[in-house]
């Protein structure tokens, strides 16, 4: 009855369509992934659709409506073409129906094989249809083609990262076994303890079928003792073995489809939650990204600027209420200024991710700056107010500064990821903006959580130390670890930018200190000496932050990774695993806290290298301390936006083992 419904309203909406003149809403290529094929030999081709925002295709299954896509191939004599490999598809609610198919633009593959006594060039032609929805359907076809030359078998290295990421969508056997009982619901048993003990954030049945389930009912995620059951609502057709797809997404964001065909067998008890897919995912988000951001408090990059806001604070006794609440405006709204500035780059083309501004030379020569300004001050070399004792410095409200200082922490923030973050803005990334600032917001306001239960309660603030000659030690003492800051910067710039940054940058701190202490000197002088100060001060910084502009089109210097890896490429993966050989995949940059620390804590020691060696494991640095496309494309593939990332191949495994991004020695021994 619904199919009916679905080919009335599909007539009804059909003319509307084209009388609206716009044109296809699918743009279809197809893309050979060699550049030429072997007499005998098979060569992958993928046909791309370019499908318009708001609007869908089908997958083989379409669920409650639509209709999939459909290839007749016209190849030379001889020639012979595979069925389509398709990858897995979305659960696509369209009023009370649950459609399944694809977004953005996905590449359904082909394998065509050539005669052995195949000539060429040849020319392959595709006629292809298609169903695309949004309010309405429009039904649209094309007549493609490409040319492929016959001979040695050539791979095309353009494509090469394009190819892998398609096939990080299909779906694999799935490696546990799982059998279904029926009865007021239909139950589907995963026998895998590991995997109900990683609790998943998702987990959703996609039926090879019609009539196995009623496609738009909740699907809920159970946890038995050994496993993970999902309860679904039955359909009308459910006998024999049930073919379909499982596609379960990990706490860390990382989405695997599982080819199942499953028999009827035992299903243990289980214990439910909620859905497993729709809002839930948003919510989940939401909670993690409260919780990492909470984290984040602990990192040590983070930990000076909570401790200048500390002593701002005791400094400001019972109006530290309003401090508190500057505090987490200013660092709400940056994280969600800067998370929605991720979108629209990404919206734009660009591949960036979370911490992508300090990936530019000149962002972190300017921060490096920054930092070294507010250690000067917290030195005493020139004042922005004055850290005294007595009234003068409880009545200063300190509302722009607090707000400041909120933004000032996000910015020190954002090379470090903290757990639960990954998942959380790995999630926002692909969401609308509403969606993804619901995201960043949480994260804003679990970050800011301890400062704001002061403002919610005020009599915490009774524990904050009173007023008194041990802030102005406190606050000499606090440049120390922000010059420690701002020498860490430097030295991630001399990573992006060589010898020659790292002299812009030094030159431009004199300068600045110069500045400073011309301002200071010069100050309270009298007429003209003030002024010549004043302006000598500014020509002195002027020059500093000239030398900075230089960095804007500084190139990036190659990063000396001091592990005993090699360079990361989608090329080179491909090569060690077709070997089958295990690779680790380390994902990291330069400014990356987390990472530092997991080098030399854990991927630094003996036990590790020889676990490495012993099991021949090839250890590839994604590094990321500059802008790289295909490390930006590793992470889109496991669902992260930032590093640290950790990838472990086993050999033969269609999808990687992600590891923690804390890592410890026996969790990296353990998945070895």
């Amino acid at each position: 009855m619904k199919r009916l419904l679905f080919l009335l309203v599909l007539a009804l909406g059909v003319t509307p369509a084209f009388a609206q003149g716009a044109g296809p809403k699918v743009h279809a290529r197809l893309v050979a992934e060699d550049k030429a094929v072997a007499p005998g030999a098979t060569v992958t081709v993928a046909l791309e659709e370019k499908i318009a925002p708001g609007w869908h295709t089908y997958w083989k299954n379409p669920g409650d409506a639509g209709a999939p896509t459909e290839i007749q191939w016209t190849l030379p004599p001889g020639w012979k073409a595979g069925p389509i490999q398709w990858p897995r598809p979305k659960r696509l609610p369209v009023a009370s129906l649950m459609d399944y198919g694809y977004e953005g633009t996905p590449w359904l593959l082909t394998s065509l094989t050539a005669p052995a006594d195949a000539t060429g060039p040849v020319t392959i032609k595709a006629a292809v249809s298609w169903l695309v929805c949004e309010k309405i359907c429009v039904p649209e076809d094309a007549t493609v083609s490409l040319t492929l030359q016959v001979g040695r078998q050539e791979a095309d290295s353009a494509v090469a990262k394009d190819f892998a990421a398609a096939r990080t969508l299909l779906p694999v056997p799935s490696p546990w076994k799982v059998t279904y009982a029926l009865g007021n619901n239909l139950d589907l048993y995963i026998a895998a303890p590991s995997l109900a003990a990683a609790h998943p954030t998702s987990a959703d049945f996609f039926p090879g079928r019609a009539g196995i389930i009623k496609n738009a009912a909740p699907q809920l995620v159970g946890y038995a003792k050994d496993g993970l059951v999902l309860r679904l609502t039955p359909g009308t057709k459910v006998s024999g073995a049930l073919d379909g797809l499982i596609v379960i997404t990990s706490s860390d964001g990382a989405t695997q489809a599982l080819d199942v065909s499953i028999p009827a067998g035992p299903v243990p008890p289980a214990e439910f939650g909620s859905a497993a897919s729709g809002d839930l995912n948003l919510w989940l988000a939401i909670l993690f990204a409260f919780a990492g951001g909470l984290i984040l408090n602990v990192m040590p990059c983070v930990l000076p600027i909570l401790a200048m806001k500390a002593l701002s604070l005791a400094s400001h006794g019972s109006e530290g209420r309003n401090e508190s609440f500057a505090y987490t405006a200013g660092a709400v709204l940056s994280f969600a200024a800067l998370g929605l500035a991720i979108i629209a780059l990404r919206a734009g083309g660009q591949s960036v991710g979370w911490g992508f501004q300090l990936q530019s030379p000149l962002a972190v020569a300017s921060f490096a700056l920054l930092v070294f300004a507010v250690a000067l001050n917290l030195s005493g070399l020139f004042e922005v107010g004055s850290i005294t004792t007595g009234e003068g410095l409880a009545g200063r409200s300190g509302v722009t500064g607090a707000f400041f200082t909120g933004v000032l922490a996000v910015a020190v923030a954002a090379p470090c990821t903290a757990p639960f973050m990954a998942a959380a803005l790995g999630f926002a990334l692909t969401q609308n903006a509403l969606s993804a600032l619901a995201v960043f917001v949480a994260l804003g306001l679990g970050f800011a959580l301890p400062f704001l239960l002061l403002g919610v309660w005020p009599r915490l603030l009774a524990f904050v130390p009173k007023p008194g000659a041990w802030m102005l030690t406190f606050k000499q003492f606090l440049a120390f670890p922000m010059y420690a800051a701002a020498a860490w910067l430097v030295w991630v710039l001399a990573q992006q930018a060589g010898p020659r940054g790292v002299a812009l940058v030094s030159a431009a701190m004199i300068a600045l200190a110069m500045a400073a202490w011309l301002w200071t000197v010069t100050r309270n002088l009298s007429g003209r000496g003030r002024y010549i100060g004043v302006a000598v001060a500014l020509v002195v910084l002027a020059g500093g932050l000239y030398g900075i502009s230089l960095l804007r089109d500084a190139s990036a210097a190659p990063v000396q990774n001091a592990k005993a890896g090699e360079a990361y490429s989608a090329a080179k993966l491909a090569s060690l695993r077709a070997a089958n050989r295990p690779v680790f995949v380390d994902a990291t940059a330069a400014w990356c806290i987390t990472c530092l620390v997991n080098e030399d804590a854990v991927l630094s020691r003996d036990t590790v290298k020889s676990a490495f060696a012993a099991k021949n494991v090839a250890y590839l640095v994604a590094d990321w301390t500059n802008q790289n496309p295909e490390v930006t494309s590793l992470l889109k593939e496991n669902g992260r936006s930032g590093v640290p990332l950790y990838l472990y191949y086993a050999p033969g495994a269609r999808t990687p083992i992600i590891l923690p991004q804390i890592l410890t020695e026996s969790g990296v021994l353990g998945v070895l």
